[in-house]
């Protein structure tokens, strides 16, 4: 018997079988058996250098691997499909924003990073300004890795109550051990290299579960005529609006942003850039990656217009079979996939691969980051490699703890999806604002810098809150698209069309609160370069000892050195006029070289 099931109120509650835990077990085992093995055998040195960044040795294959699916979280996995499902495709226009980031990424962002090789990309904030921005950032960052994934685990653990019948209290904890294990172990070759294994799961178990469920509703025709039919498929919304909740626009070009917070300046994935051995390799696996993000967030989307064909009539939902729209996916391929041993425990295990890459990656990285932002500066300075590897380490397992702790805080939020962009404006903003205001703008001082993030923190931190109480409070309702319940085989006597939205009770919320979520990075990132760029003028504008070149994006950089070059050409020029006209008023030489002599001091 492959898996068990319990009847409710015409569908069936679906439990995992003895074939699908055997699966499932064995994919924690193997990523366990991984961090063990790099953390007593593979290493090749014992020092922070090796444990944080490989020795910057390791091989493009599996760092492409892990920079995709690091990213490519349980939120993503399960949060996708049931967006689409409740909302429809527009959030699959995502994808233009990470094109769009990887060309970011590719010409600007990345060269800086890997030519100044530093271990946090935040130490790039004290060579351009000072500690003190540096910090400030890096508690920022800190905070949305904490959220992050602490947002992954609990949804996952979610999923995974649904099929095997135990509470989140009980699998949140327990599968974010094994991932604090081989992370504290192994560092970042266990993570890297258990990113290939999850990946290639993911891959697997999402392409198996799609083609069966195409198979079951009857074809690629069927899915499309009932998604269209359903009002799922939604692409060319041009409303330009702030207020509505997602279109053509911000789905793109707002995305471009939070994808730069999310990558482009996350220290998870530039940890990953800096450990390879040349920068050619380091760009080409940014492209590929971001390919690879772009084709699972793709069919991530897709599942849930299949998703949605499979449950056309009968909506799991409304029908009280799940608690929650983020639930939607696994039951899914428990239904579709009961007759195949195996099949299930593979595609859980893909979920849960993903929280683990993601939980892994942010641990590895929040070590390199509290180490070497907080910790070090107050050691002494003869601490030893192995005293510090200990401490990282530590570090890795009080922050994975930590995020267990915060998982259990967001079980009463809403739509992971916007979830996730709603607390991430809260940090992105002020992150992308000041890194692109230290690489892009060569006036800037560390006083901007600093006022700048502050400030952005602060006013993004009122919108999101209030919000989201908002939210909560019912003065905003989400635009939910209908569901049908009458083709499910007992009476489900449950609403059948969009829920109204009271305008009288919306238009008394403050006007910033009703700004659609995906503007929040956007305004965040406008808050800082704003208050950074008065800050800078009023204090005296750049200050030289930190615009060396290096520290500035290539554009910028060309345009210093050639500022810089015509400055001296100028000079030179005026020095040799000078001379000349020295030399023509006074013919002796005695009384030349003192000339020249006196014009020299």
């Amino acid at each position: 018997m492959n898996s068990t099931s319990v009847q409710t109120d015409g569908l069936q509650r679906l439990y995992l079988g003895w074939a699908d835990y055997t699966v499932f077990s064995l994919m924690l085992s193997l990523s366990t058996l991984i961090g063990i093995y790099f953390g007593f055998w593979g290493r090749r040195e014992n020092t922070p250098l090796e444990y944080l960044h490989g020795g910057r040795k390791l091989n493009v294959t599996p760092v492409i691997a892990s920079m995709t699916v690091s990213y490519i979280s349980g939120i993503t996995v399960l949060g996708a499909p049931s967006e689409i499902y409740l909302f429809g495709t527009l959030s699959w226009l995502y994808v233009g924003g990470m094109m769009l980031m990887g060309v970011v990424n590719y010409y600007f962002i990345l060269p800086v990073f890997y030519e100044l090789k530093v271990v946090s990309i935040y130490e790039y904030l004290e060579l351009r300004f000072n500690h003190h921005v540096r910090r400030a950032v890096s508690f920022l960052s800190t905070i949305d890795q904490i959220l992050r994934v602490s947002m992954a685990v609990y949804v996952t653990s979610l999923a995974l109550s649904q099929v095997i019948g135990v509470g989140v209290e009980v699998t949140s904890p327990a599968v974010s051990v094994i991932c604090i294990i081989y992370t504290m172990l192994g560092g970042i070759r266990a993570v890297v290299w258990t990113d290939l294994l999850q990946g290639i799961m993911m891959l697997m178990s999402s392409l198996a579960v799609i083609i069966i469920g195409i198979q079951q509703v009857g074809g690629l025709d069927t899915v499309w005529r009932r998604s269209e039919a359903g009002g799922r498929i939604r692409f060319f919304e041009f409303s330009a609006s702030p207020y509505v909740r997602l279109t053509f626009w911000n789905a793109i070009f707002c995305q471009l942003f939070f994808e730069i917070g999310s990558v482009s300046l996350n220290q998870s994935i530039v940890q990953r850039y800096v450990s390879l051995p040349t920068f050619r390799k380091a760009r080409m696996s940014a492209i590929i990656s971001c390919l690879g993000v772009v084709i699972l967030w793709s069919l991530a989307c897709f599942s849930g217009l299949v998703i949605y064909s499979k449950y056309y009539e009968c909506d799991p939902l409304k029908a009280k079979v799940i608690q929650r729209p983020d639930q939607i996916f696994p039951y899914y391929v428990m239904d579709v996939c009961a007759s195949i041993p195996g099949l299930s425990g593979l595609f859980v295990a893909g979920v849960f691969s993903a929280t683990l890459s993601t939980m892994s990656s942010s641990l590895n990285s929040m070590g390199a980051t509290v180490y070497e932002d907080f910790v070090k500066p107050c050691l002494r300075s003869n601490v030893t490699d192995k005293m510090a590897n200990n401490i990282i380490k530590l570090i890795v397992a009080l922050s994975g703890l930590l995020c267990i702790c915060v998982a259990f805080l967001v079980a009463e939020l809403g739509n992971v999806i916007q979830m996730l962009y709603a607390f991430g404006g809260i940090t992105l903003g002020a992150i992308v604002g000041v890194f692109t205001f230290g690489m892009f703008y060569h006036r800037g001082n560390s006083k901007g810098a600093l006022a700048g993030s502050v400030c952005s923190f602060l006013i993004m931190s009122w919108i999101v809150i209030g919000a989201e109480k908002a939210i909560a409070d019912g003065k905003i309702e989400l635009p939910v698209l209908p569901t049908r319940v009458d083709g499910c085989q007992s009476n489900v006597t449950l609403p059948n069309s969009i829920p109204r939205i009271d305008s009288t009770k919306e238009e008394e919320v403050l006007f910033l609160y009703r700004i659609s979520y995906q503007y929040y990075t956007l305004i965040g990132m406008a808050i800082m370069f704003t208050v950074a760029i008065i800050v800078s003028f009023l204090t005296g504008g750049q200050e030289e000892a930190n615009t060396n070149p290096v520290f500035f994006t290539p554009i910028v950089r060309k345009y210093i050195e050639d500022k810089r070059r015509k400055s001296y050409s100028m000079q030179s020029a005026l020095r040799s006029l000078l001379q000349q006209d020295l030399a023509r008023r006074h013919k002796g030489n005695a009384i030349l070289t003192d000339s020249l002599a006196f014009e020299s001091t």
